[in-house]
């Protein structure tokens, strides 16, 4: 398969992209295709649907051999699951599958047409594979059942994020207001690995280029500082 196009985004490592597509509706990329396919009868009735699939490549977990179980996060990382049962990046083949919104269609961006999207779980400059439209009609699938996803409770867990007035003068001097949004939807949801919870520890996220230090403590993230 050929790459056609990467998303761009705020996420130049792995640590604090969200699990899966959809869980930060507030997070924001820019797909931008190679040249080849930059034509604009390619895009022709895109604009038309809310939400589109991506099929993209794990490029930062390519490995020599596969394996046939892996350790979920969803289950602490301490339990194994077939990969077929799974989501996890190490796969025979390693491609990954996410719908998310699709919000416009720059075709005035210089490397136009780009697509303007919400939701990815993809790091910046993942290639991209191919782009087709969400069908609400044969692609949602009301009574679908979860699995061994179904018993964790994440869905309706968040932590509650807190910062100084110091730091929150700090962040809006240096994102956008849809930039800090997201950062707290990301924070909220949790982004320390689930087999490593560490209460007593700082954990640093690189994100729209800056260094967030945060802590965790009873169901609380605190954001204590910023970097560059």
């Amino acid at each position: 398969m050929e790459v056609i196009a990467h998303i761009f985004n705020d996420f130049d490592t792995k640590f604090g992209v969200p699990r899966q597509s959809g869980v930060v509706s507030s997070l924001r990329g820019r797909i931008v295709f190679e040249k080849e396919y930059r034509v604009r009868e390619a895009f022709r009735g895109l604009d038309e649907f809310s939400h589109i699939w991506l099929l993209w490549d794990f490029s930062e977990a390519h490995k020599e051999k596969w394996s046939p179980t892996v350790r979920p996060p969803r289950l602490g990382g301490n339990q194994r699951m077939g990969v077929f049962a799974t989501r996890s990046p190490f796969r025979p083949n390693n491609i990954g599958l996410s719908s998310v919104r699709l919000l416009t269609i720059d075709y005035n961006d210089p490397e136009g047409p780009v697509l303007i999207v919400e939701g990815a779980d993809l790091m910046n400059n993942t290639p991209i594979f191919d782009v087709k439209p969400y069908l609400r009609y044969t692609d949602c699938h009301e009574d679908a059942t979860g699995g061994f996803t179904s018993s964790s409770g994440d869905e309706m867990f968040r932590l509650k994020v807190e910062m100084s007035d110091e730091v929150s003068a700090l962040l809006h001097n240096s994102l956008s207001d849809i930039q800090m949004k997201a950062l707290v939807d990301i924070l909220s949801n949790d982004p320390r690995p689930h087999y490593k919870k560490d209460g007593d520890k700082d954990y640093v996220m690189e994100y729209a280029g800056n260094e967030i230090r945060f802590s965790v403590s009873n169901g609380i993230v605190t954001i204590i500082g910023i970097g560059v």
